[in-house]
């Protein structure tokens, strides 16, 4: 790769995982676009959807580890979440990941795009905070239904490179009941454990460009420290409004790009 190239992907590693502490998101909602936009625009490179889902995953794997660990210390991170959706999004990843080695770019483009604009409409939906004051281990939430969606979350996710996180939050908030801050805090521990496999997977199959892979990494991990350190400085109301807003323009940029072919 040129140096240039290097750079950027630096750069956009560093931003990335700058957004992914606050907001809860392995970072893979803003990666992914910017992977397939940002180096053509500049003039320094270019990747299709199967390059970017690999190297996007490589990415999230390094931001939701450095997030969880900045969330726990901030007390919002629950362990029965970790272990109930975090498992079964590990096994929905890797089953996508490998898949997706026989799937067309084009496909897995439409299904992130499908999957972001969901989402964003989920979380413009108001929402009184609710338990703000809880534990993280007190939380009570019905244990099979979050498994067997975190299951469906992962093998989409695994496909397109991003292991559900945009997805969780608006599940989580909303069909589970748990509050915004631990949402935010434990989502990034579920993503990390599909991360793994999700990387496994893309790696077996041979789709990781390492070299560009192992660049966005360097640049995420202290993104993702400063990133993480703000969280529990922000309203809720302003997160979940952030999340919903950049969701929903990714989204919609894809969807132009299919419908157009620009």
């Amino acid at each position: 790769m040129d140096l240039s190239l290097i750079i950027t992907l630096l750069c956009l590693g560093l931003g990335g995982g700058f957004l992914s502490g606050p907001l809860g998101l392995g970072g893979a909602i803003f990666m992914i676009p910017l992977l397939l936009y940002v180096p053509p625009l500049l003039g320094v490179g270019q990747f299709d959807m199967k390059q970017v889902a690999a190297v996007s995953m490589v990415q999230v794997l390094s931001a939701s580890l450095t997030g969880v660990i900045v969330h726990h210390k901030n007390r919002f991170v629950s362990r029965s979440l970790l272990f109930t959706m975090g498992i079964s999004n590990a096994a929905g990843n890797l089953a996508g990941s490998l898949y997706s080695r026989n799937t067309q770019s084009e496909l897995l483009l439409a299904i992130f795009a499908t999957l972001a604009v969901i989402a964003a409409m989920a979380m413009f939906i108001p929402k009184r905070e609710q338990g703000e004051g809880i534990a993280p281990e007190a939380i009570e939430y019905n244990r099979p239904l979050a498994a067997a969606v975190s299951l469906a979350i992962g093998c989409f996710g695994g496909m397109v490179g991003a292991p559900g996180a945009f997805i969780y939050i608006p599940v989580m908030i909303y069909l589970l009941n748990i509050p915004t801050r631990i949402v935010i805090g434990s989502t990034l521990g579920i993503v990390f454990f599909g991360a793994v496999t999700g990387t496994i997977g893309k790696m077996i199959t041979g789709q990781i460009l390492w070299p560009a892979a192992l660049a966005l990494v360097v640049g995420t991990v202290p993104g993702a420290q400063l990133g993480g350190t703000m969280s529990k400085k922000v309203n809720t109301k302003y997160l979940r409004m952030a999340i919903a807003v950049i969701i929903a323009v990714t989204g919609l940029r894809m969807w132009y790009q299919i419908v157009t072919g620009r």
